[in-house]
């Protein structure tokens, strides 16, 4: 069974009456849910001198990091993404990292911008999530109205100069033949983080302590399932916890930029 969500006009419309929401002030919290068939992004913002090395980053590792846009030098603006996004206030809430350490949580970041800064945006597991729906599988964390449950691996994501650190994780729990499905749907959508990149024993990953994730609740299982585990766009925010650029400014885990692309657009089958 398909939802019913709104035909392609109305929906850009929907993020971008939650975008001028989110850039006033009117919404602060997670966009899990919002905007259906929008794609949702992750962001990483470096100075320019930095820049070439994070794009280097994303290009080898493509599951943690698929690149969907990057601006110029200065310019908040998102063209391939939207016509009217200003990164500087279209993120519902922005991690502040100076060398490496997160100093501050901010609403709107126009007071920390910079003539060199560049904004990089990530695809985000919430476009393949709705691909899931639309298959008949049902995704925990949207029926609970929560963040999506993350973790960080032992998995070292490949090197590109400065920057390096372990893979990050999202898990959501099926039931073995809803994860092969899950598998097979995901796989459509390499630009949204693709297939998973394992699933069973998270022992096997490097992660000791199921129950206690990096971001988001605890793990909601239920008799018979096993979790499900994609690479995650938060991966940069561990990686410049490693690298330490005098400053980076991310997303808060779940506080994704709406764009005004369609999730269809990413579908590669």
């Amino acid at each position: 069974m398909t939802r019913a969500i709104p035909n392609t006009p109305d929906r850009v419309a929907v993020a971008r009456a939650h975008r001028a929401d989110i850039r006033a002030g009117r919404h602060d919290r997670v966009t899990t849910g919002m905007a259906p068939g929008v794609v949702q992004a992750n962001i990483c913002i470096v100075p320019a001198d930095w820049a070439a090395e994070f794009l280097r980053f994303c290009q080898v590792n493509p599951k943690p990091c698929p690149l969907i846009g990057m601006t110029e030098p200065g310019d908040p603006r998102f063209p391939m993404l939207g016509d009217d996004i200003d990164i500087r206030s279209d993120v519902p809430r922005y991690r502040v990292f100076r060398d490496g350490v997160e100093v501050e949580e901010e609403t709107d970041i126009k007071h920390l911008w910079r003539d060199d800064l560049v904004a990089f945006a990530m695809g985000c597991s919430y476009s393949f999530e709705e691909a899931l729906q639309d298959a008949g599988l049902r995704v925990r964390h949207l029926d609970n109205g929560t963040k999506t449950t993350v973790y960080v691996t032992d998995i070292a994501c490949t090197p590109a100069g400065r920057f390096r650190g372990p893979l990050v994780v999202s898990m959501r729990p099926f039931m073995p033949k809803d994860a092969i499905r899950a598998v097979q749907v995901t796989s459509r959508f390499p630009s949204v983080h693709g297939a998973p990149v394992h699933f069973g024993d998270p022992t096997q990953i490097g992660i000791a302590d199921f129950d206690k994730p990096y971001s988001g609740p605890k793990p909601d299982m239920r008799a018979g399932e096993v979790p499900v585990f994609w690479a995650c766009g938060v991966t940069p925010q561990l990686v410049v916890e490693h690298a330490r650029p005098p400053l980076c400014i991310t997303h808060k885990p779940g506080h994704m930029l709406l764009t005004d692309r369609l999730n269809a657009e990413f579908s590669v089958l």
